[in-house]
Formats: structure tokens, C-alpha cells, sequence
């Protein structure tokens, strides 16, 4: 990153990102671990119950139940806009549709949130996940307010001491393949 005090372009389109994140998701999901890379992402979200999600300010114009993927849907579409006109393209800038894949286990939940956070190393972006802007991993850590799920979190990983012990190896891509489908060889 740049020491001129100018904003890079990425990290304004990080910044924007999870701007527009905030937005539309934290109405209808808690947000438990996330990563931006240069050309995909990861959230770890747990949906918030029906009587729990807050669409204030998001009209229903169907008159049907809304569902929280329909928000997901808002953020893409709102992202894609901003992004093509700043770049002055058209088309979508999403595969669809996006990949979700419901987390059972308490022991997958501890792999998938390493596995998130160690992405930025994995994909070349970084020598130490930890040192990467834009993800979680220093949210959870940090004693600074948060809207992420830290206590629940942490508590996964029984402490802070615990998660640090965690994340210093390697995620065994054989324990959450069956969560990440295509990202896995093996």
C-alpha cells in the first residue's frame, strides 16, 4: 500500500464494500468472520430469526416474506453499479448464483474461520494472513467495538489464546471441503 496518503482504489472498493455490507446485511444476519480478496470473498454469517431482522428503510413492495438471500442480492446488484461506473463498465461482476453452504458442526465452524482468515496467504496476497486489512482476524482480537459475533467467536475457540494457537497452522483442506466446494483439489 501506498505512503502518500492517497486512498488506493482497492481499498476504496474494500472500504465501499463493507460499507454496503453493513447496509443490507446487518439487518438479517450476524456477522461472524469475514475475508475481501482482489477477486472473491467470505462471510460467515448466522441468520437472524424472522422476528429478529430489521428492514427498516427496505420497502416491500411484494407483500411476500422476505428472504434474507434477497438482501445479499441487494448488496451485489448496489456494489456492481458503484463499480462499474467508477471503472466505466457494464455486465455483472458476480458468478451466480453466490455459494452458501450451511455450517453443522462446531468443529467445522473452528476450521472455516481459520480458513478464512489464512485466504489472503494462501492466494499469494500476503507472506502472514494476520497482516491482511481486510478481513476479521485483528477485529476478533482487538478489544475495539465491533459488529462482529467476537465473544461468540472466541468462545468456538475456547479464548483469544486458543484462536491465535489455532490459526498458526495450516487449515487441512480434507476438514471443510465439503463447505467449500471448487476451492479444494484434493
Amino acid at each position: 500500500m501506498a505512503t502518500t496518503g492517497k486512498t488506493s482504489f482497492d481499498e476504496r472498493n474494500y472500504r465501499y464494500f463493507l460499507k454496503l455490507y453493513t447496509r443490507h446485511i446487518t439487518p438479517v444476519a450476524d456477522t461472524c468472520a469475514y475475508c475481501l480478496l482482489r477477486n472473491h470473498f467470505h462471510f460467515l454469517v448466522q441468520i437472524k430469526a424472522a422476528e429478529e431482522q430489521d428492514l427498516t428503510g427496505f420497502p416491500n413492495l411484494s407483500g411476500l416474506p422476505r428472504k434474507p438471500s434477497q438482501q445479499f442480492s441487494n448488496l451485489f446488484n448496489a456494489y456492481a453499479k458503484a463499480f462499474n461506473k467508477t471503472t466505466h463498465r457494464t455486465g455483472t461482476l458476480f458468478q451466480r448464483p453466490f455459494g452458501r453452504v450451511e455450517v453443522t458442526s462446531d468443529a467445522y465452524l473452528v476450521h472455516l474461520v481459520t480458513y478464512i482468515h489464512q485466504n489472503p496467504q494462501k492466494h499469494g496476497l500476503v507472506d502472514d494472513f494476520r497482516t491482511w486489512p481486510y478481513s476479521s482476524y485483528q477485529a476478533l482480537l482487538s478489544a475495539k467495538p465491533t459488529r462482529l459475533q467476537r465473544d461468540d467467536v472466541l468462545a468456538w475457540f475456547q479464548g483469544a489464546e486458543s484462536f491465535e494457537d489455532v490459526h498458526r497452522y495450516e487449515v487441512d483442506g480434507r476438514k471443510i471441503s465439503p463447505l467449500m466446494p471448487g476451492d479444494f483439489d484434493d
